[in-house]
């Protein structure tokens, strides 16, 4: 179904493992039908693709709650530089695949003929879909993986980047420089275990150069690298054993969600239990890490976004603590890191509509992006300072999960040396 107005459609969804995707499809359905709005101007259509399905998709936990709240907001349209137009905002599931999330982007483009695109949420549904802009020449804009694996992988080159597409989030060195904070807080024999699948993220992360290994080394650091494993694996036998027999008081990765529980809980059966363990990915968000049940205490993450940011939203002036706030409000659920950076897509696509002379010139929005300085929920946000072409960087923060609290675990950030701007909420704790 096609709709106008602020609007959201999905597609069916197989048999498949995932997490939180039956509630964010009852989420997505609680919109409900909306209305054609009869209009004389052209609507300007957005496409947005992310994972509300499937293992990825707490990633997309917040992006209902966002489209239903932005709604109001934009339902007068978007003021352009040639008057006010209408905006349609489609919604679609890549179901936490490469190759589905290239299918919806393709039919937005060819079938639903959007003027801009968003995206978020890791390489395997930011890269497939901003491929496929740039080969159609749709301009798009990314959010939610490092950028590293979604411009090299590419095929980016630093001085020439692409045409089409533009992301902003933080890099390998942030998180590599936000863990080795947390990790040199406490005593350690410096031997990190390190779990990288076989996908964007972990050959990134795991990559001898652009990757973890190297700038690990030159921190007297040793990584223990048993290869790449398969997404969804359900044995994580050979790994503990190297991580064992190495003596890796640290264990670090970027897992999806379901591998993560299954080696936690293989790792604790094996009596193989680290002083520290950072991984990125899979224990973000709350629902993660309630999974894990007694178990997720003291783990650690990077922080992206959360209610002690000091940034505040360019399109409703809400700060980042009040809209976590009505988040929770409005679901009943607890704050997730990814409330934050949905809301601050529509932020930059309302602000590129605003000012660019052309709505449907795709080479004007394009550079419109590329020109974009905003202030956002989720930090400032300008192209044109680095690290590469098409690429700006987001301030990065990391913590622990901690039992107590409204909810059974709570985020405290505990090391803010890339960002002293975001207080932290105590000291890095070994796991006991």
């Amino acid at each position: 179904m096609t709709q106008t107005g602020l609007i959201e459609t999905t597609a069916p969804v197989g048999r498949r493992r995932f997490i939180a995707g039956t509630a964010a499809a009852a989420t997505l359905a609680s919109l409900g039908p909306i209305r054609p709005v009869r209009a004389a101007t052209k609507p300007i259509r957005i496409g947005y693709v992310s994972p509300q399905t499937g293992p990825l998709a707490a990633f997309g936990e917040a992006d209902a709650y966002t489209l239903a709240k932005l709604k109001p907001l934009l339902a007068d349209g978007v003021a352009t530089k040639a008057g006010k137009r209408p905006v349609e905002i489609i919604l679609r599931d890549s179901q936490s695949s490469p190759n589905r999330a290239a299918e919806v982007a393709s039919s937005l483009i060819q079938s639903d003929n959007i003027d801009l695109m968003l995206v978020s949420s890791t390489p395997e549904t930011t890269n497939p879909v901003s491929d496929q802009c740039e080969v159609n020449e749709v301009p798009c804009i990314s959010t939610m993986a490092p950028w590293q694996p979604w411009f090299f992988t590419r095929g980016g080159k630093p001085d020439v980047g692409f045409k089409y597409t533009w992301h902003y989030f933080w890099g390998l060195e942030d998180i590599i420089g936000v863990f080795t904070g947390m990790w040199n807080a406490l005593p350690t024999n410096k031997v990190v275990g390190g779990l990288f699948p076989n996908d964007g993220d972990g050959n990134a992360w795991g990559d001898p150069e652009r990757g973890f290994p190297k700038p690990l080394a030159a921190q007297g650091y040793k990584i223990v690298d048993p290869g790449r494993y398969q997404n969804l694996s359900d044995n994580f036998s050979a790994q503990i054993g190297r991580f064992k027999e190495a003596r890796a008081e640290i264990v670090t990765g970027v897992v999806i969600p379901p591998d993560f529980t299954t080696f936690w809980t293989q790792a604790r059966q094996q009596g193989f239990k680290p002083k520290i363990c950072s991984v990125g990915k899979a224990i973000l968000f709350p629902v993660a890490v309630e999974a894990l049940g007694d178990a997720a205490h003291n783990l650690s993450a990077e922080i992206w976004w959360s209610p002690r940011h000091p940034f505040s939203s360019s399109l409703t002036g809400q700060s980042a603590a009040a809209l976590a706030a009505d988040y929770t409000a409005t679901t009943k659920k607890q704050w997730t890191q990814c409330i934050g950076f949905a809301h601050s897509l529509v932020e930059m696509a309302v602000d590129v509509l605003k000012r660019v002379d052309n709505v449907d010139d795709h080479a004007a929005v394009a550079a419109a992006i590329g020109a974009t300085s905003l202030n956002t929920v989720v930090g400032p946000v300008a192209w044109g300072k680095g690290p590469v072409k098409n690429v700006a960087k987001t301030p990065l923060v990391g913590g622990q999960w901690r039992r107590g609290g409204a909810f059974k675990y709570d985020l405290a950030i505990t090391f803010n040396g890339l960002a002293p701007s975001i207080p932290v909420d105590g000291a890095m704790q070994a796991i006991g």
